[in-house]
């Protein structure tokens, strides 16, 4: 071989006996540790994420060293894909103004609430969710889950919410105009325990962006990832990835790259 390539022996052999630099052996175990991340959490984290999980653990390293390597390992988060508005507004029901105002700054918990409605496809038909979300912690605080898009399915996420926070006052409460946020059911909810509806303006998607976003990366890092057979086993894997992923582990940005439960017991 050393023949064919037109090198000599003794210069192969020297090569052979080179051992690895202080820089590659750093990289190799960086790059361990990263895929060590990225497989901890499914392919989820881009570099960003990747970089806060490792300064976590005492790792010392740099977002563009991390993305660098991120390439050089051939290791991509998930892709993102177009956000499709679902929301069906046309109906003649009451409606609450637009309280929230796209002000989505918080000092506390339970001061301003967001909710949403999503489908989720099955082998058998549409899986809706609807959850609750606390925008100083970005946890999930309510969800509910119904082969159907009924006024209960809002109402009963609501109500989880409400039990889990103890029953908090003057919290601003806000969703799209859909119809079952617009049901005598919910209004009357929202006035009982002393709650402030707000709704986004009709065909506004980003009035209500915090609870979008979240449907967005759930699409994004499970939904589109996985076919769900019934829908028993689409309840499950929400489940899992609302209670022991996206509130105990997942880093968010919106947060200084916190996990959201880790805010809450802070508060």
């Amino acid at each position: 071989m050393c023949r064919v390539l037109g090198i000599s022996r003794s210069g192969y052999y020297d090569w052979q006996k080179v051992s690895p630099g202080k820089r590659e052996l750093a990289n190799q175990g960086l790059d361990q540790r990263i895929e060590e991340v990225y497989r901890q959490h499914k392919q989820r984290y881009g570099a960003p994420r990747i970089t806060k999980a490792l300064k976590a653990r005492g790792e010392p390293c740099s977002h563009t060293r991390v993305a660098r390597r991120m390439r050089a390992l051939g290791l991509k988060a998930l892709v993102k894909r177009k956000f499709k508005v679902t929301t069906d507004s046309s109906h003649n029901q009451p409606t609450y103004s637009n309280v929230l105002n796209r002000d989505f700054s918080t000092t506390g918990i339970n001061q301003k609430w967001a909710q949403d409605i999503t489908y989720v496809r099955t082998d058998e038909g549409w899986l809706y969710l609807a959850v609750v979300i606390d925008l100083y912690s970005r946890a999930v605080i309510g969800w509910s889950m119904n082969s159907r898009m009924k006024k209960s399915l809002v109402c009963n996420a609501l109500t989880m919410a409400l039990f889990k926070r103890r029953f908090p006052k003057e919290v601003i409460v806000h969703s799209d105009r859909g119809s079952q946020y617009c049901s005598k059911a919910y209004r009357t909810m929202i006035n009982h325990h002393g709650l402030m509806g707000s709704m986004s303006r009709k065909g506004n998607y980003w009035d209500n962006s915090i609870a979008k976003s979240f449907f967005h990366t759930l699409k994004v890092e499970l939904v589109h990832e996985s076919r769900y057979k019934t829908r028993e086993e689409a309840r499950q894997s929400l489940f899992q990835y609302i209670e022991t992923y996206y509130n105990q582990q997942r880093l968010h940005s919106a947060i200084d790259y916190k996990v959201p439960n880790e805010v809450e017991y802070a508060a």
